[in-house]
């Protein structure tokens, strides 16, 4: 088990920086998510932590030694891939079988700790069938096995999940958490999908562009974004944007966009004339009867049905698309006109400038 602390991490590739000075620590334990899209640099700090690629700058620590110079072997880290990456002649066994064969234990020993990691990942039965004859998320979990034997001090998984189908996605999802707090180590997780970031992480780190946007717990994250690309990114459905100013006329501060007008609760909401986005959930945004001056016009995109609830999708007349969470058996025609609100208490306020959050709207 380790305490992993990065310091002032930076990667280049000629002129493209991956990396752009990241800090952060990961407690003895803790299963730390690192999310963000495709090229915002998530896998290249996973693989510094491994010694995989080294930093053009800063450090790498486990507890208090320095690895930054140290191989992934020295480190005594394991790894899990997207791809199993097993040995197609050999059977899951002899797969297990060669993550230890470096430090060469008795054969009785050999035996006693394939069984018990056999029996952690449920893959008794397994053992003595080669990889082709695996589903994919049975070859997961013997790959899954062959990290584990190494008794590593840390556990870095790179998108394993990604090709898995949804069913078995839902399953090793649970099941990986379920093992790493039965087996107490610190496990960092790769992933672009926010839904396997909130279910699984003690806390996720947000990354784009080579930055780390924010970092805390997945309750955090959600509900206390540090930034409206976090905002946008972490919820599914997305939230809804609405780009306006704040109007200061009449003492009270109110939200204008277009023909809106939402009277906002806190004199902190933002300065007169400032450019602003509200963010709203779409669980927070209400279909209204009828025109009234704090609702938006609207008309009917799409619908989607998902049995406890659906989804309806409007087109706004700039072509922006708002989405709003609605009890199951809702109708409405696609063109259809309507009109849009919300209760300005649920919403949040982020300067269109820094794209940092001002105060709860």
């Amino acid at each position: 088990m380790a305490r992993i602390r990065l310091q002032g991490i930076e990667k280049k590739f000629g002129g493209f920086t991956a990396i752009d000075h990241v800090d952060m620590e990961i407690p003895n334990g803790e299963l730390l998510v690192l999310l963000g899209p495709s090229g915002c640099g998530k896998s290249t700090t996973l693989n510094i932590i491994a010694g995989l690629t080294e930093p053009s700058a800063g450090k790498v620590l486990f507890g208090d030694e320095d690895v930054t110079g140290l191989s992934p072997h020295q480190r005594n880290i394991a790894m899990v891939f997207q791809s199993s990456l097993l040995y197609p002649h050999l059977t899951a066994r002899q797969n297990i079988f060669m993550s230890l064969k470096r430090s060469e234990p008795s054969r009785a020993e050999i035996e006693r700790r394939i069984a018990e990691v056999a029996a952690i990942v449920d893959i008794e039965r397994l053992l003595d069938k080669l990889p082709s004859q695996l589903s994919g998320g049975e070859r997961q979990r013997v790959a899954t096995a062959k990290a584990i034997i190494r008794q590593p001090t840390a556990f870095l998984l790179d998108e394993p999940l990604g090709a898995l189908d949804a069913a078995m996605r839902l399953t090793l999802r649970s099941e990986l958490v379920n093992l790493q707090k039965r087996l107490a180590t610190t496990m960092v997780f790769v992933t672009h999908d926010q839904t396997e970031a909130m279910t699984m992480g003690d806390r996720i780190a947000v990354m784009r562009n080579g930055r780390v946007e924010q970092i805390g717990t997945p309750d955090e994250i959600y509900n206390r974004p540090a930034t409206l690309f976090v905002a946008g990114f972490v919820g599914a459905p997305p939230m809804n944007f609405f780009q306006g100013e704040i109007d200061g006329g009449g003492g009270t501060p109110t939200f204008v966009a277009g023909p809106m007008r939402v009277p906002l609760a806190t004199a902190a909401a933002g300065r007169p004339g400032q450019s602003v986005t509200l963010a709203i959930r779409p669980q927070f945004l209400r279909i209204r009867p009828a025109a009234s001056p704090d609702a938006m016009p609207v008309s009917v995109f799409a619908l989607e049905h998902l049995g406890n609830e659906s989804i309806v999708i409007f087109e706004t007349a700039a072509k922006e698309k708002l989405r709003a969470v609605v009890p199951p058996g809702f109708e409405a025609r696609i063109g259809e006109p309507l009109h849009v609100g919300f209760d300005p208490a649920a919403g949040k306020l982020f300067d269109r400038a820094t794209e940092r959050p001002i105060a709860a709207a």
